[in-house]
């Protein structure tokens, strides 16, 4: 493999990592914490823990990323967790 290669090669990945957006969570004073998770759980695929731990996040600090990924993967979760009337926002 020729140095140009390597840095075509390298190029690539940095594409494909700047590719990548984060689904951002807020908090809010409408929904229940239950509610929240169950969300989380259903629309990102969290497991019980990650999303409490997520929920507690969003709640203290204001925002917490849910999920990170190419924005065709997060475009479906975040129009299905907006439905759900929550405040989410890919970023």
């Amino acid at each position: 493999m020729t140095t140009k290669e390597r840095k075509q090669s390298g190029d690539q990945t940095l594409d494909r990592a700047s590719d990548l957006k984060n689904l951002v969570l807020f908090n809010d004073t409408v929904n229940t914490f239950d509610f929240v998770v169950e969300t989380l759980i259903e629309v990102c695929g969290h497991d019980a823990f990650q999303a409490e731990t997520c929920t507690w996040i969003a709640h203290f600090k204001g925002q917490c990323v849910v999920k990170k990924g190419t924005l065709s993967t997060l475009k479906p979760c975040c129009d299905e967790m907006t439905f759900r009337k929550l405040t989410v926002e890919i970023q």
